[in-house]
């Protein structure tokens, strides 16, 4: 949370579910404070550089192998397999930003594909920047449903059993008697 939330007004910690930090953003996206307007245009910005920085080296790297000569197979299957590859992994990245992996589609499954795939992935977190903090959706329905559930288990409770009582004077308080 921001740095006016991490304590309550007693000085103490606060209770209850804490925010899941996003990348680049931290816990700001739940107050949509700290800069994060300015976090969000960095991210932005700075993923469509990159995109365009990578594509640039692939572009380089495919015109050595034209330099080369390979063949024209190769040059095709080059270019089929970072398409293909930054597909998958665009769509697999913006996935993520809005539900939990499950299955065989865990990032670490596709780790290799998102690392040739590169450009799909800076090219998913700058669009989704535009929107949001790229995940914020997903983190803020999880954070809300473990608020709504913690505040309903916080009303059900009865409170500490040694504090009820009702009080007689300043400083005394009488027990509920204790059945055998």
């Amino acid at each position: 949370m921001s740095e006016q939330q991490k304590t309550t007004g007693d000085g103490s910690a606060p209770s209850g579910p804490r925010p899941e930090p996003i990348r680049f953003f931290g816990t700001t996206w739940v107050d949509h404070d700290g800069g994060y307007g300015l976090r969000r245009a960095g991210v932005a910005v700075g993923a469509l550089v990159a995109a365009a920085a990578g594509a640039f080296a692939l572009r380089l790297g495919y015109q050595g192998l034209t330099i080369a000569d390979v063949g024209g197979i190769l040059n095709a299957l080059v270019i089929v397999m970072f398409a293909v590859c930054s597909t998958i992994a665009f769509r697999k990245t913006w996935e993520g930003f809005t539900r939990r992996p499950s299955g065989a589609s865990t990032p670490d499954a596709l780790r290799s594909v998102r690392t040739v795939g590169f450009v799909g992935v800076l090219l998913a977190w700058c669009f989704r920047a535009l929107k949001e903090a790229p995940g914020e959706g997903l983190h803020r329905r999880e954070y809300e449903t473990a608020r709504t559930q913690y505040e309903k288990r916080r009303s059900v409770r009865t409170g500490n059993p040694a504090a009820r009582g009702t009080t007689r004077s300043p400083g005394r308080t009488t027990r509920a008697k204790r059945r055998r």
